[in-house]
């Protein structure tokens, strides 16, 4: 059937705020639908509060509203633009709530707005866990045995006739909040009332638990037709008892015999065509008996999910673009394979390659958390990785997790207590995978790591070889190891850093340096959805070590733009944004914009944003050849934070070029100490500062500039390990424990200003001129996290004579820092006088705030600075701000109840909303000013 002609305006519904369980893979949808809606000539309005998205940029949508995801939102948009359709699938629980609320109150029929994609009596039996248990009894299709209980005594019946251990999995809630397993009697009250106070409806599901079974994931497209596809099998590496989102996942399943694949493919579409009136996509979970492959239902979400943005890019399928255009009428044999360009739609994708996800958590963010993983979804973000097979990839997933791990395990990092690698076996955290490698090389027969952590045994065998592996490794020198071994270490994944380590006595350098001697070097790969049956047409690679290249690299210049890895407090979603504008401005200044990241849930890895994307960790080794096989131009670090930021040195020693900023000025902004120095050259007031590189001299310098000071390591994102302390004990404690988590770096000590006021200018230089795009106002006083307070743009109560200081020091750390690009520099400011606590001549997280609310096209005019393709003066700055906007941090503090939620200098928010505000006068303003005021005069 062609599209529905009578739907020319489309609303979708982002996800807001970033909170663990709802991360950027909503903006990677939403921007995709959006993107394929317009193809179609429809108008298309997004709502969302979330200005570090692409998805809230007016390069995706017609028209953008920035604001509270509420119906009284909805209503104000829907009297404002006639909207023929309304697109719930795209943003999450967040959206389908919504949209379930909105129709409930009958705004989708006062406005006669249809709801695609889905429909709210799906959304109904899917949420509803009673409807859903009774559905899947009806169609056939095998569930745990379970009672539903909208009571605390309802709840205490079911436990009685269920049994122990049992699950709580409350109603319309998100990434398992308030659920979890319940193993001994005495501990069911409190998980039942945590539960029934979770969920919205006041409704939870008391649930056989099925611990130990194997857990599949099936991700499916179904068209009006009634055609279904399945785009992906995806098989949990842990089994049962762990929330997806925090498991490891392996993408096509490994350990599924033909029979059970049939079996559960067949339930899967059941499932999807029971489920009404349904065009789009759609996750469906099962848990499998290892014993005799019984299977039951877990779930399904009428939506795209987590899981639909590591299939898309698993297979190279685009999801979310299909899905949008099911949602308007097309059929799936209507529409164009994005890959081949000479198939249709209606495949199902073929993998010669494998995939893995592994989580990415930040449990040093939460002193005191439960690291423990259960139901409730605790990781912050993911990375993948793609391999010729399943070691490889997991490997290169390692290498990806921004954790410090050269590879799984070899890197000197490992565990030797034996006490604790069992209890984490049995007691799964964020460690447990490298502690796998840990009990196997002390010897741990494979059952018994089998029994602690019911992981299947096939995947442990992998791991296994590996320890057999590098015992042969250790009988070698580097210039005797064959080249076949050697070709061998490689393909298993192992990284020139873990090779060099197993050997000893022998540099990274060293190994490259022999094996490119040896003729061994990687070879990319295109992903191309159908095993090469067809041509492929999109420029996706990943990298292996076989004969064939099959990514040939052009003469045109060439820009690398390098990625910022796993989400992660303090290097967030707002770090691709600057990447995507990067990407999309080197493209209209005619370069080919390359693109090296490992997040599956992010836009700036989408097959069709780059010119070409190579889907690799950014890890140094991988980054290194993939410059030597483009020859790039040059390499921007300056937009994927840390990540990026840590490569410039590197780069710099080999000849290739940094991209604006070059590396000795960012090093300088970096190193604390030196930066206090340069301060102190240019007649900018600092606080007194010491640097210290032991706890002696950290007393030493403490006492010198006076107490209270703050206690910060150089080189560091997110406020990582910084303190304030009153006294040498305090000082001594925190001194030891940054020494002892990051060896030899040179420890700051600041006198803290207290009570004083923090501010923030973000500005562009071209080497001669400056512009500041925006100054902020901080509510909360400097000691809390920049990261952390909201923020008020332009300034509120800051006198003439304080911004005037701002921007004179602005312009002469920009200049003095010969600064190309960005600059984002925060200041202290006590009785009128204006201090730099640090300069970040860099992308950060202020950066799409600023863009959104001044509607600036900020980092496509940085990127072409950086590029020396255009001066400041090249471009006319608007800034479209009528009254103020505000930034608000969002917490996940629920997802770790014993922890301490007091705010200090290390960043703990997990996301941003932005409201704007016409004047001074509004409530919400008011409100804050009054929070400010009571921080700045406590006593």
């Amino acid at each position: 059937m062609p599209r529905n002609t009578s739907i020319n305006s489309v609303l979708i519904i982002g996800s807001g705020p970033i909170v663990i369980g709802q991360a950027c893979e909503f903006d990677y949808s939403g921007s995709q639908a959006a993107l394929s809606l317009k193809e179609e000539g429809i108008s298309v309005s997004i709502i969302n509060s979330n200005p570090a998205t692409i998805m809230t940029d007016n390069v995706v949508a017609d028209h953008v509203y920035l604001l509270p995801l509420t119906c009284e939102s909805i209503e104000q948009i829907l009297q404002e633009r006639q909207i023929d359709a309304v697109l719930p699938t795209m943003g999450g629980q967040t959206a389908l709530n919504l949209c379930i609320e909105a129709s409930n109150r009958g705004i989708w029929d006062k406005y006669n707005v249809q709801v695609i994609g889905v429909d709210v009596a799906a959304i109904e039996k899917t949420e509803n866990r009673e409807e859903f248990r009774q559905l899947m009894v009806d169609i056939g299709v095998g569930v745990a045995t379970s009672k539903i209980a909208n009571s605390f005594l309802e709840g205490k019946e079911a436990a009685q006739i269920i049994g122990f251990p049992l699950v709580i999995r409350p109603s319309y809630t998100l990434a398992g909040t308030g659920g979890g397993f319940v193993h001994k009697k005495e501990d069911f009250d409190a998980a039942l009332n945590r539960g029934l106070h979770a969920s919205p409806t006041h409704e939870v599901l008391v649930e056989q638990a099925v611990l130990g079974w194997k857990e599949f994931e099936l991700e499916l497209l179904r068209d009006t037709n009634d055609n279904v596809i399945i785009i992906c099998t995806i098989e949990n590496f842990d089994p049962m008892g762990i929330h997806t989102g925090d498991s490891i996942t392996v993408a096509p399943g490994m350990t599924l015999s033909d029979k059970c694949y049939q079996d559960m493919r067949n339930q899967a579409i059941k499932m999807m065509r029971s489920i009404g009136n349904f065009a789009g996509g759609c996750n469906v979970q099962f848990s499998v008996n290892p014993e005799n492959e019984e299977i039951i239902a877990i779930e399904i979400n009428p939506r795209v999910s987590r899981s639909s943005a590591l299939a898309s890019k698993a297979t190279g399928y685009p999801i979310a673009k299909i899905a949008a255009k099911l949602a308007i009428g097309y059929n799936l044999d209507e529409l164009q394979n994005q890959i081949t360009k000479n198939t249709s739609a209606y495949f199902e994708p073929t993998l010669d390659y494998v995939i893995v996800k592994v989580p990415r958590f930040n449990f040093d963010k939460f002193k005191g958390a439960n690291k423990e993983l259960g139901l409730q979804m605790k990781a912050v973000g993911e990375v993948m990785a793609i391999g010729r097979t399943f070691i490889e990839a997991l490997q290169k997933a390692a290498q990806s997790l921004e954790t410090g791990r050269a590879g799984l395990g070899a890197d000197g990092r490992q565990s030797r207590n034996l006490e604790e690698i069992m209890h984490s076996l049995e007691h799964p955290s964020a460690d447990r995978l490298f502690h796998i490698k840990d009990a196997f090389e002390l010897g741990v027969p494979l059952e018994s790591i089998r029994k602690a952590t019911l992981i299947d045994k096939w995947f442990l065998v992998q791991i296994q070889e590996l320890v057999q592996l590098e015992g042969e490794l250790r009988r070698y020198q580097l210039n005797n190891i064959p080249r076949d071994f050697f070709m061998t270490l490689k393909q298993k994944g192992y990284s020139d850093v873990q090779i060099a380590w197993l050997l000893g006595n022998t540099t990274e350098d060293e190994v490259y340096a022999r094996r490119k001697e040896l003729g061994i070097q990687r070879v990319y790969k295109m992903v191309d959805t159908c095993a090469a049956e067809f041509p492929a047409h999109t420029p996706y690679y990943y990298s292996t070590f076989e004969d064939e290249n099959e990514s040939v690299s052009s003469d045109r210049k060439k820009i690398i733009v390098l990625g910022s890895g796993p989400n992660r407090i303090g290097q967030g979603i707002e770090f691709d944004y600057s990447c995507v504008h990067g990407l999309l401005a080197a493209k209209e200044c005619g370069y080919e914009a390359i693109m090296v990241n490992c997040n599956p849930e992010t836009v700036s890895t989408d097959f069709n944003m780059a010119d070409k994307l190579y889907f690799e960790p950014v890890f140094w080794e991988h980054v290194r050849e993939i410059i030597e096989l483009e020859k790039p131009v040059g390499v921007i670090v300056q937009l994927g934070g840390q990540t990026a930021l840590k490569m410039a040195e590197k780069l710099e020693e080999i000849g290739v070029k940094i991209i604006g900023t070059n590396f000795s000025n960012m090093d300088l902004a970096e190193d604390r100490g030196s930066f206090s120095d340069l301060l102190k050259d240019l007649d900018i007031p600092y606080p007194k500062y010491g640097v210290a590189t032991s706890a002696e001299e950290a007393i030493q310098v403490a006492n010198e500039v006076g107490y209270p000071v703050l206690v910060r390591p150089s080189y560091v994102l997110g406020g990582q390990g910084m303190s304030i302390v009153i006294n040498d004990e305090d000082l001594e404690k925190a001194v030891v424990n940054l020494l002892k988590n990051l060896p030899g770096n040179h420890i700051l000590i600041d006198h803290f200003l207290d009570r004083a006021e923090e501010a923030e200018s973000d500005s562009i230089c071209d080497g001669e001129d400056v512009h500041i795009i925006g100054m902020m106002e901080h509510i909360e006083p400097a000691g809390i996290h920049s990261g952390d307070s909201s923020a008020v743009l332009p300034p509120f109560s800051l006198s003439e004579n304080v911004q005037n200081k701002m921007e004179e020091y602005t312009v002469k750390l920009a200049k003095a820092l010969n600064v190309r690009g960005l600059l984002n520099i925060q200041f202290a400011i006590k009785d009128e006088n204006v201090y730099v606590i640090e300069a970040n001549p860099r992308a950060s997280r202020t950066v799409p705030f600023i863009a959104k609310a001044y509607d600036v096209p900020y980092i496509n005019i940085a990127t072409k600075v950086m590029l020396g393709e255009n001066k400041l003066s090249d471009f006319t700055i608007e800034r479209k701000l009528k009254g103020y906007a505000i930034k608000e941090p969002v917490f996940s503090f629920s997802k770790f109840p014993e922890v301490d939620k007091q705010l200090g200098p290390e960043m703990k928010s997990t996301g941003e909303a932005i409201r704007f505000i016409d004047d001074l006068n509004d409530p919400h303003f008011r409100e804050l000013y009054n929070k400010k005021s009571m921080f700045l005069n406590a006593q």
